[in-house]
């Protein structure tokens, strides 16, 4: 729809949706942040890396493929890293196979972080988005936010258990 000035305007249920969704963007970082911060001292994005490499073959992933998952720019990882590494639960290496990456490796230490983090991180996810919704809302939650990645870019993003 649009309005008397030719401007291009959501109204209605679409407004309503956006409104909902857009807050909850907005809100669910920042409450994802604060339970990590203040029970294990990392930062959701920080989590995010150091889940990613526990999850991957040998606990190592190229940077680059590191990046894709966490959405970011090779040089907000490299700073991610940077504070990861100086508490000793990441290091950085050329890549063997082809010295043009590096990779990213987690250490024992980091191994150990994600274990002491991940319960009440689950706690927390379970308490603001799984527990609210019905077996059918989370799978449809599910299928909508896979839709809505698609729609903004071909690549699937990070899923559990998978490595391209």
């Amino acid at each position: 729809m649009s309005d008397p000035s030719g401007r291009a305007v959501l109204d209605g249920d679409e407004l309503e949706t956006w409104s909902s969704l857009a807050t909850l963007l907005e809100w669910l970082p920042t409450a994802l942040d604060a339970q990590l911060l203040g029970d294990s001292e990392v930062t959701h994005f920080e989590y995010g890396i150091l889940y990613a490499l526990a999850d991957a073959p040998e606990a190592t992933l190229r940077m680059s493929v590191l990046a894709g998952f966490a959405n970011s720019s090779l040089s907000r990882l490299s700073r991610a890293a940077a504070r990861l590494e100086k508490r000793g639960w990441m290091r950085r290496s050329p890549d063997p196979a082809d010295g043009r990456f590096t990779l990213a490796i987690l250490t024992d230490a980091g191994l150990a972080k994600v274990e002491q983090a991940g319960p009440g991180h689950v706690k927390t996810v379970r308490r603001l988005v799984v527990d609210p919704l019905s077996p059918a809302q989370l799978k449809q939650l599910k299928q909508i936010s896979r839709r809505i990645l698609g729609a903004i870019r071909e690549d699937e993003g990070w899923r559990p258990g998978v490595v391209r």
